[in-house]
Order: C-alpha cells, then sequence, then structure tokens
C-alpha cells in the first residue's frame, strides 16, 4: 500500500531545499549580531575600565603603555593587541579610546570589515 500520492514523493526535500537556505541565514546572521552586540559591550566597558584606572590609580596605570595593558585585560573572552587602544589627556579628564576590526560570518551579505570603536572619559581628582 502507497502512503504516498503519486507525484508528492520529493516535496518534502524540494520544500527542504527551498527553506535551508533561509533558514541557514537566519541563525548565522543572529550569531553575528550577538557576536557585534557581545563587542561592542566588551570594548565599551574595556575602555570605562581603564579611563577609570588612569584617573586614580596611577601604580596600575601610570603611563600610555600601562593603560593599554589594563585596557586588554578588560577584553574578556577575546584577544586584542594593545594598539587597539590609546590614550590621552583631555577637558574632561584622561580618555581613553578603542577600535577593532570585525569580520561577520557571513562575507556574501558584507564581504568588508567593520570598525567597532568607544571611548571614555574619566576626570582627574
Amino acid at each position: 500500500m502507497r502512503l504516498d500520492p503519486i507525484g508528492q514523493a520529493g516535496t518534502a526535500a524540494l520544500e527542504y531545499a527551498l527553506v535551508l537556505p533561509a533558514l541557514l541565514m537566519i541563525i548565522l546572521g543572529t550569531m553575528d549580531a550577538g557576536r557585534v552586540m557581545w563587542l561592542q559591550v566588551t570594548l565599551d566597558r574595556a575602555v570605562e575600565a581603564a579611563a577609570r584606572c588612569a584617573a586614580i590609580n596611577a601604580a596600575t596605570c601610570g603611563s600610555a603603555a600601562n593603560i593599554q595593558a589594563y585596557a586588554v585585560t578588560q577584553m574578556f573572552g577575546t584577544t586584542v593587541p594593545t594598539s587597539a587602544f590609546a590614550s590621552a589627556t583631555a577637558p574632561c579628564g584622561i580618555r581613553i579610546t578603542g577600535s577593532l576590526p570585525f569580520r561577520f560570518f557571513m562575507p556574501w551579505i558584507t564581504s568588508r570589515t567593520i570598525t567597532l570603536t568607544a571611548a571614555a572619559c574619566y576626570p582627574t581628582a
């Protein structure tokens, strides 16, 4: 006894072939969006912590190299070069900036690398 009517044996495979690319784009796009948000929040937190350290803790963050090294330690879960961070004295206090390149999983949507940036300023006492 045949369960499928004649001519409908391959419809499941055809539906799967049509839906799979869209499903993969949704899944990978969601992963990329999550990675971008997580890295931006981590970068924001690192520059804020480094600016605060530079303003109130001269023993740990007394020089530009120490500030950069401290900012790198605040980037939890990722490896970042110290050159990603810069420090300067500004009217608002100690200003720390950070920038990181980000490449998407799905290069066919955007083949270029975007740059995530963050800046924080902490007043000196």
